[in-house]
């Protein structure tokens, strides 16, 4: 298994000329060949950037998507879109609310008839790091419970007359994705999920009501997340599952350790890798990194993408250090905390700071691991 000390979440800030360039095809004004055009360009100058910061691990950015979840939307028919969001009210907190609760470039939609993948979710992304990546890359998905907010009751319970009817669909769609994406090639795939922070922090978000089964709502994103991921196992592929509280224009919507949680999820997740959520007190302490079994990885996401304030290498070896009480060196490898821009507008910073932040990481983790 490749250890991987110097990680990212994958997404980036897109440039302004992508933008731009996403906005005018939107509006009819650009094609779709001169919009991939752009792309693929913005993505070659991404890499090139990912490389001069000596991160071990590429990515596209994420920037073929308005949003880290959009993926699934455009690749499945059985959906219609939704006029609004369910987030009706202000939600986001933190710096950058305002911002935050203004605009939420994300897609709704519910489902409305039997899932059927259209086409690769990420098929298009794969080939191109294939092709360009300077070393490993990964690729990103949005958890499979993360779809259950477009479960509407009364609609989609025509067809899936159970939410958990409806995720096991997900899952078996999820399962022939990956098995698409081992065959091209990939060598580290990663899901990422707010239903575990939804559990721990008891918040709803638009999916229901009721979150006091903590253990049930973990146990059913578990077993999920175990059923893709085992679509690896033997295949020469790493596997990782990014934890998140939030993350869109440097606000967040939730806030609690990993306490409530962490035996259940760190011993049942077979996954190789956890990228958690540490740069600040809303993640909690990392006592709970005791439930770590041999031989995964915990990626410590202690320098924030929020704010472009660049963090001290001696405090973030010091954070190093106050895990490694609770879980041994060798176990732990670092990253930021989240993605640079889980939706399109990204968070308060400038591709400079981004780029200063992940030299950071890299070396740090040079200066620790060697």
């Amino acid at each position: 298994m490749n250890l991987y000390r110097a990680d990212h979440v994958g997404s980036l800030l897109r440039p302004k000329r992508l933008l731009d360039a996403r906005r005018a095809h939107a509006e009819g004004k650009m094609s779709r060949q001169a919009l991939t055009e752009i792309e693929d360009q913005a993505i070659l100058d991404a890499l090139a950037m990912q490389k001069s910061t000596g991160i071990d691990v590429y990515s596209d950015g994420e920037f073929r998507r308005a949003s880290w979840i959009e993926g699934p939307f455009a690749a499945l028919d059985g959906l219609s879109m939704r006029t609004s969001s369910r987030f009706e009210q202000p939600l986001w907190q933190g710096k950058g609310a305002k911002e935050a609760n203004e605009d939420m470039p994300i897609a709704w939609a519910m489902v409305t008839a039997k899932l059927k993948l259209r086409h690769s979710i990420t098929g298009h992304e794969t080939a191109f790091l294939k092709k360009h990546a300077r070393g490993p890359y990964k690729i990103t998905m949005p958890g499979p419970t993360m779809l259950l907010n477009l479960y509407e009751p009364g609609v989609t319970s025509r067809v899936y007359p159970t939410r958990q009817d409806f995720l096991d669909d997900v899952v078996r769609v999820y399962q022939s994705e990956v098995d698409a994406q081992i065959a091209d090639g990939a060598s580290y795939i990663q899901l990422d999920s707010l239903r575990y922070a939804m559990a721990l922090s008891g918040f709803p978000g638009p999916i229901e009501d009721d979150m006091s089964d903590v253990k049930g709502i973990v146990a059913q994103a578990i077993a999920a997340d175990n059923a893709v991921l085992a679509r690896c196992k033997g295949k020469n592929v790493v596997t990782g599952v990014h934890i998140c509280r939030g993350n869109h224009r440097s606000a967040w919507l939730m806030e609690g350790s990993y306490d409530a949680v962490a035996e259940q999820l760190f011993t049942q997740t077979q996954t190789d890798r956890f990228l958690l959520e540490y740069d600040d007190a809303r993640s909690g302490g990392f006592a709970p990194l005791r439930f770590v079994p041999k031989g995964k990885i915990v990626v410590l996401g202690i320098v924030t993408t929020r704010t472009g304030a660049l963090e001290s290498q001696e405090t973030l070896m010091r954070r190093v250090d106050e895990a490694s009480r609770h879980l041994p060196l060798e176990q732990l490898a670092l990253s930021p905390q989240c993605g640079f821009a889980s939706t399109e507008l990204g968070n308060l910073l400038s591709e400079d700071e981004e780029r200063r932040k992940l030299e950071l990481v890299a070396k740090t983790a040079r200066r620790i691991w060697g």
